[in-house]
C-alpha cells in the first residue's frame, strides 16, 4: 500500500505536504496547543533570568511541536475531556527542549532552527544546567497530572533517551556498527519519546491496554521513520530549508543509517575513505562532498529513505486499530507525508 493512498489519509484534495499536515494538526489542537504553549512559559519562569533566557530562546525558536500534537492529538482521539493532557503535552515539549540543550551541548552544534544554538550564545554549562531545569519541570507537569502510569511512561522515556545518548557515543566512528546497532540508538534518543508521548495521551484518556499498545506502537514506528529521514537529510538536504547545519553527523562521525549502508557496500579505495573521515576522523574541506557522492552512488541515500517509509507505513498499520475520526486522519497523513520532508 503506497502511503499517500492509506485508507486513514484524506482523499478529497489528495495528500499534503509534509508541514501542511503538521499546520493540519495543529489546527485541530489548536486550542489545546495554545494551553500548552502557556502552560510551558509559566514552567520557564524563574528568578534567576538567564534560565528564562535560554529556555525562552530554544522554546520559542519555532519548531513543529509535534511531540506535544502527539499527546493531545491521542487524547482526543479517545474523546478525552479533561485538561491533564496539556500538561502532559507540556512536559514533552520540555523533555525534548532539554535533550535538544544537552545535545547541542555533546554533538558542538552551532545551529539549530535557523538560529545560533544555546551553547553558542551562552555557553556549554550555562545550557546543560538549564537543561537540567526544563528536566526538572517536565516531571512536576507530570506529577500533577495525577496518574501514575503516565508519570512511569514519561519518565521511562526521559531514562531511555539518555541511554541513547550514551549508546550513540558508544557507536560514533565505528565502522563496524550495523543496522541494529543504529536502530537501538534511533529508538532509544528518538522513537522513545514519540511513543511515549502517544501512549501518554491515550492512557490519559482511559483508552483500553489494545488501543493504548497502538498508539505506542504508532510513535515508535513514526519516530523511527521520522530520524532515518533526519539523518538522510544530512546528507541530501539543504541547510537553509533544514534551519541547522548539513554534513553535522558527517563531522561528528556518527554512524547513520547512509554510513552504514554506503560503507558495507564500499570498494577498497572507499573504504579506506571511511576510515580516515569517520573512524580516524581526519576530513578535509572537500571530504563531505566526496561523501555525499559516495552515498548516492550505493544507493545508500535510496535506501534509508524506503526503510522510513516501511516505519511509516508500520505506523498507519497501528492507526488502524484505533478510532476513526478526525484525529486519526490528522495524524494519518502526519505519518504518510513524514518521509517526504525536507525540513
Amino acid at each position: 500500500m503506497d502511503l499517500a493512498v492509506s485508507p486513514l489519509v484524506r482523499e478529497d484534495e489528495g495528500a499534503r505536504s509534509f508541514a501542511a499536515a503538521v499546520v493540519h494538526l495543529r489546527g485541530l489542537c489548536a486550542e489545546d496547543l495554545a494551553a500548552v504553549n502557556r502552560t510551558i512559559l509559566t514552567a520557564m519562569r524563574s528568578q534567576t533570568p538567564m534560565i528564562s533566557d535560554i529556555a525562552g530562546h530554544l522554546i520559542n525558536a519555532g519548531g513543529k511541536r509535534l511531540r506535544p500534537l502527539l499527546t493531545l492529538a491521542s487524547a482526543r482521539l479517545f474523546d478525552y475531556r479533561g485538561d491533564d493532557h496539556v500538561r502532559l503535552a507540556a512536559a514533552v515539549e520540555l523533555i525534548h527542549g532539554a535533550t535538544l540543550l544537552h545535545d547541542d551541548v555533546v554533538d558542538d552544534s552551532r545551529l539549530r532552527r535557523g538560529e545560533a544554538t544555546a551553547n553558542v550564545l551562552w555557553g556549554n554549562k550555562e545550557s546543560v544546567l538549564v537543561g537540567d531545569y526544563l528536566f526538572s519541570q517536565a516531571f512536576e507537569l507530570m506529577v500533577s497530572a495525577g496518574d501514575l502510569k503516565v508519570l512511569q511512561i514519561l519518565s521511562r522515556a526521559a531514562g531511555v533517551i539518555a541511554e541513547g545518548e550514551v549508546l550513540q557515543l558508544a557507536t560514533q566512528k565505528n565502522l563496524e556498527a550495523t543496522f541494529d546497532m543504529y536502530l537501538a540508538v534511533v529508538e532509544s534518543k528518538t522513537a522513545a519519546l514519540f511513543a511515549a508521548a502517544s501512549q501518554a495521551g491515550a492512557v490519559i484518556a482511559g483508552a483500553d491496554a489494545k488501543a493504548e499498545d497502538a498508539l505506542r506502537s504508532f510513535g515508535r514506528n513514526l519516530g523511527v521513520a521520522y530520524q532515518l529521514v533526519d539523518d538522510a537529510l544530512d546528507y541530501a538536504g539543504g541547510e537553509k530549508a533544514l534551519g541547522k547545519s548539513v554534513g553535522d553527523d558527517f563531522r561528528e562521525g556518527k554512524m547513520t543509517l547512509p554510513v552504514v549502508y554506503a560503507f558495507d557496500r564500499a570498494g577498497p579505495s572507499d573504504r579506506d575513505f571511511w576510515r580516515r573521515t569517520i573512524a580516524e576522523g581526519r576530513q578535509g574541506a572537500d571530504d563531505f562532498d566526496r561523501a555525499r557522492r559516495l552515498i548516492v552512488a550505493t544507493r545508500a541515500l535510496d535506501d534509508t529513505f524506503a526503510c522510513a517509509r516501511r516505519y511509516a507505513l508500520r505506523a498507519l498499520d497501528d492507526l488502524a486499530r484505533a478510532p476513526l475520526n478526525p484525529y486519526a486522519a490528522a495524524l494519518a497523513e502526519v505519518a504518510a507525508q513524514s518521509t517526504e520532508r525536507v525540513s
